[in-house]
């Protein structure tokens, strides 16, 4: 049976505080599980500093290949917020004040000390792009093509996916569920690969099954997620890898360890 259309997204995670360590990155997780209600999967991530050649070379190589691409970070009102002038061209376009974003920044700023110079650089967007609504803190968000250009302070980064919901077409929203058992995973790992392939043959949009070992209490165990659009193959796969881990006289623990 042919497997349905998987849609996939990139995440473009840009900041020298990223880097450094001065800054933990939460938006990888949020924006992951945001692709996955939309019935997209994040397929991969790249974080990069601020600098020009290297945000270029990321957008051009990820949204060359994945459905959407993301980038959070550096669309601030500050020198090094450089973002948008990478993107652009990236592109091979110029960057605008994009009218709609200088009204809505007006409009925001008028009881905080009016719209500086500094403030109007969040209204600047490259040429020919769209608008994406940041109820927060009034700069928007920016859409060209298949890129979606974002915040990277996490409160602000979400109110923009949630304006985006259901704005992407995607496919089915991809179900997860998990079991555990004290094991070393390599003691499973023949199992765990037999399991999956034996059901993503059988199964429209794919099993898959991943494995993520841990040490606790002095001692080796592993959660095995599967992952498929089908709600229905995960419970059958979840229950023939119970039945075969149990039958090696392992104890599962459903729901994960």
């Amino acid at each position: 049976m042919a497997h349905e259309r998987i849609w996939t997204a990139a995440l473009v995670v840009i900041g020298d505080e990223i880097l450094s360590g001065r800054t933990q990155d939460r938006n990888v997780a949020q924006i992951a599980a945001w692709l996955g209600v939309q019935g997209i999967r994040l397929a991969e991530v790249r974080v990069v500093a601020d600098r020009t050649a290297a945000i270029v070379e990321a957008v051009n190589t990820l949204r060359a290949r994945n459905d959407y691409l993301f980038t959070t970070g550096g669309i601030g009102p500050t020198h090094d917020d450089i973002t948008v002038d990478a993107i652009a061209e990236a592109l091979g376009t110029g960057v605008v004040h994009h009218p709609q974003a200088m009204a809505v920044l007006e409009r925001y700023y008028e009881s905080r000390g009016g719209l500086t110079e500094a403030r109007a650089r969040m209204a600047r967007v490259p040429e020919g792009a769209t608008l994406i609504d940041n109820r927060v803190s009034g700069a928007p968000g920016i859409r060209i093509g298949n890129i979606f250009v974002m915040a990277g302070v996490p409160h602000i980064t979400a109110g923009m996916l949630d304006a985006l919901t259901g704005t992407l077409e995607g496919g089915r929203p991809v179900v997860s569920k998990s079991i555990g058992c004290w094991v070393a995973e390599s003691e499973v790992a023949d199992l765990l690969r037999e399991t999956e392939k034996r059901h993503d043959r059988a199964t429209e949009g794919g099993v898959a099954i991943g494995s993520y070992p841990f040490f606790r209490d002095g001692r080796t165990g592993a959660n095995f997620v599967v992952r498929s659009p089908d709600a229905a193959a995960v419970d059958a796969c979840l229950a023939d890898l119970t039945e075969a881990l149990e039958a090696e006289g392992r104890v599962v623990a459903q729901g994960g360890i």
